[in-house]
């Protein structure tokens, strides 16, 4: 398994945060949080009720009036607090992060402690146009009220944070229901918001599973708003139930995200940046590139290189300086995903490497080995269902005009890579994909960069100004 395991005693969670005070769950249950690189229990949360979601959510009524209104300069010093405590907790918050969800640990210094998100919603919080002049009067942007934050295992905090910062820094107050796969690392926050001193009831964290904690809240007639992330079959039905009640939803959900490599490209460069994007987190990112498209006369090129790149990449323990790959984050999710495979593999695809075995050393937790499939086309299912694992699979197309309809041929929409010799090139072919997002050659986002997506990827936004609109109620103001 590589390094010895520096933490393997149970963290035990037994208390919620209401109404700024750790307080006992109503439920008398508790959820077990395995750790998917050994397979055994790690930690426990309490299984949250109905009860403590109707006091997490009068908590959060009885403080928005006065929270609202607080300066937009004191919301900026609180969430710039945050991001201090966030910032000095880094190193425990990346390893147990990493026990949680399988993540080498050090990915998830840079990838999941949301230090920055704080730090840039404390800015914008003071930059933000609350209040705008026109000819015929004043627009004001007002919070929607209590937002209840319902948040996946993949990313755990940093989801929290694509929620909580902005949701704070508008005004709003916010129940948090954490993944009941991953929630450790949310009790962690919560510290930090308590010793930030922010007034009790802006910040609640409820954890449970999605039906007696996460159905309550989305049809609490006193939530005003719901974000949420996940699956999109999970996100179809949260908009079903806020829908009885018109309320304010924003879903940001599944894909399976094209990287289209064109015919100019330095292959090997392009190549090898999609495969380590679609290995990321063991490919449990939701906007993973997985399906690489390649022009025709190079595909059998292109898959060998993938394949020679995977080959590469070390699985084994998160905590292992040396880890490209960890575990998937359970039982679970392992199977699944070893059975996206399986089908494909009866379904005529070509495996170019990984597969269906256990990789070397890891007997005990939930790995699959990064798989590389290539004679895919894009009507196979392996083409066209999340399989939320480290699974890429190779796509020829004939040309510029081929390439991106099979890029566009999905029922998501959520983001999209180009690569290409000519930057103008890339971008003309970028502004035809139907996503929310694209990656011009191997480019980054920033914490100010909007996410979400078109078609089943969701609905509205996450990040920057764009995000904080999606926290806001529109005033017009006459006279």
């Amino acid at each position: 398994m590589g390094a010895r395991r520096r933490a393997r005693g149970r963290t035990t969670r037994d208390r919620i945060y209401i109404g700024g005070a750790w307080v006992a769950s109503a439920g008398a249950e508790v959820i077990d949080v395995v750790d998917p690189t050994v397979g055994l229990v790690m930690g426990s949360v309490p299984a949250g009720a109905q009860a403590d979601v109707d006091a997490a959510v009068a908590a959060a009524r009885a403080t928005f009036s006065e929270w609202s209104q607080v300066p937009a300069a004191e919301r900026a010093a609180y969430l710039s607090a945050i991001a201090d405590g966030l910032e000095r907790r880094t190193d425990e918050l990346a390893e147990l992060i990493a026990l949680e969800v399988g993540m080498p640990e050090h990915q998830c210094v840079d990838e999941q402690i949301p230090v920055e998100d704080f730090r840039v919603h404390a800015e914008l919080a003071t930059t933000y146009p609350f209040e705008e002049q026109t000819d015929a009067g004043v627009v004001l942007r007002e919070p929607v009220g209590v937002v209840a934050a319902i948040t996946p295992w993949n990313y755990p905090l940093s989801q929290i944070a694509a929620k909580v910062a902005p949701a704070l820094a508008t005004g709003c107050t916010v129940v948090v229901k954490p993944s009941e796969v991953a929630p450790l690392n949310a009790f962690i926050l919560a510290e930090v918001v308590h010793e930030a001193g922010l007034p009790p009831g802006v910040f609640n964290l409820v954890s449970g599973d999605g039906e007696t904690v996460g159905e309550p809240l989305v049809s609490h007639a006193d939530v005003d708003m719901v974000s949420f992330t996940g699956s999109t079959r999970a996100g179809r039905r949260i908009a079903e139930i806020a829908a009885g009640r018109i309320a304010r939803v924003t879903l940001e959900l599944g894909g399976k995200s094209p990287l289209v490599i064109l015919d100019d490209a330095d292959l090997d460069e392009a190549v090898a940046y999609g495969v380590r994007d679609c290995f990321t987190n063991s490919g449990q990112t939701c906007n993973a590139l997985t399906r690489m498209l390649v022009p025709r006369e190079r595909s059998a090129e292109a898959a060998h290189l993938a394949g020679a790149v995977a080959d590469l990449l070390v699985v084994g323990d998160p905590l292992a300086p040396g880890t490209d790959l960890g575990p998937l984050v359970s039982e679970v999710q392992r199977d699944r995903v070893r059975d996206h495979l399986d089908r494909a593999l009866k379904n005529g695809a070509r495996l170019v490497a990984g597969g269906l075995d256990v990789p070397k050393g890891t007997p005990d937790g939930f790995f699959v080995r990064p798989t590389v499939l290539a004679d895919v086309t894009n009507d196979q299912p392996i083409a066209r269902e999340e399989v939320f694992g480290p699974v890429l699979v190779v796509i020829a197309y004939d040309d510029e005009d081929d390439a991106v309809r099979i890029a566009n041929d999905s029922d998501y929409g959520l983001w999209a890579g180009v690569w290409s010799g000519s930057e103008e090139r890339a971008r003309r072919v970028a502004r035809r994909l139907r996503v929310g997002g694209v990656s011009v050659n191997g480019a980054e986002g920033t914490a100010q960069t909007p996410f979400g997506g078109y078609k089943q990827s969701g609905i509205g936004r996450e990040m920057g100004p764009l995000g904080m609109d999606e926290y806001v109620e529109v005033k017009a103001l006459i006279g």
